[in-house]
């Protein structure tokens, strides 16, 4: 798993898919994660524990590769010491994961952009102060990110925003009567059934389908087990079926 960005429109289709398959109406496609549909049954994974001073023992990268890896940990240590460089290529890095979240999160791609900023420059004056835990520099990064829209909203600055823009590219039909089925629960219901879930909920599918990241890498940023982590997804699900349209479930 890397930070890279992800296919979004492929992270919409299979959240649909996983909702559907709690409504009844799609089977469990091949080719589609088994963790989506992932059952109560399925629970692993401890909290993260905290890291000394002197934690470079505890450097963590989740990148696939041994080499990126290597650079984007080598880039933290630099960014720790003061190395602005260093600083600009982890922004360059990670930027997009962020945004993405926060766009989500917000719905408002001023708002995302605003915050993702605010992210970046509130890690730019802690760095100094960042201490590895034995997990991914990107999931301080998205703690950072998901408390500055939790304040955002406790401190009612704004309304969330039903912006659609991009939003629609995907909800065109498709031959097939299953791929009716799929197109006909848009990614506007999708997002609105998103807004409506509880804070842990949303942030959870926003970040394990629309973001790609593991089971592990959610689990960092929310605090919580993986095992946790699982409970939330699958009850997410659920709840976002129970939100959609009468006319989408058996009540």
């Amino acid at each position: 798993m890397t930070w890279a960005p992800h296919d979004t429109a492929r992270g919409l289709d299979d959240l649909r898919a996983a909702v559907l398959g709690v409504l009844g109406l799609r089977p469990q496609p091949a080719g589609v994660p088994s963790w989506m549909l992932l059952s109560e049954a399925q629970v692993s994974g401890g909290p993260p524990s905290g890291g000394d001073f002197d934690d470079s023992d505890r450097a963590a990268s989740s990148e696939d590769s041994e080499a990126e890896r290597t650079r984007l940990i080598a880039l933290v240590e630099l960014a720790r010491g003061g190395d602005s460089e260093a600083f600009g290529q982890l922004y360059d890095h990670y930027q997009g994961s962020v945004y993405r979240f926060v766009y989500y999160r917000t719905r408002s791609q001023t708002l995302a952009e605003d915050l993702t900023s605010e992210t970046f420059l509130r890690a730019l004056r802690n760095m100094s102060g960042f201490r590895w835990q034995g997990k991914d520099f990107g999931a301080w990064l998205m703690t950072i990110a998901r408390n500055l829209c939790t304040d955002h909203f406790k401190a009612g600055r704004t309304r969330l925003e039903q912006t659609t823009e991009d939003m629609g590219v995907h909800d065109d039909a498709t031959e097939g009567p299953e791929n009716a089925v799929m197109a006909g629960l848009t990614n506007e219901l999708l997002l609105d059934g998103l807004r409506q879930l509880s804070d842990e909920q949303r942030d959870c599918l926003i970040m394990r389908f629309l973001q790609g990241l593991s089971i592990a890498e959610t689990a960092e940023v929310l605090g919580r087990s993986e095992g946790a982590v699982k409970q939330l997804q699958l009850r997410g699900v659920r709840n976002l079926a129970k939100l959609l349209p009468a006319g989408w479930r058996d009540d």
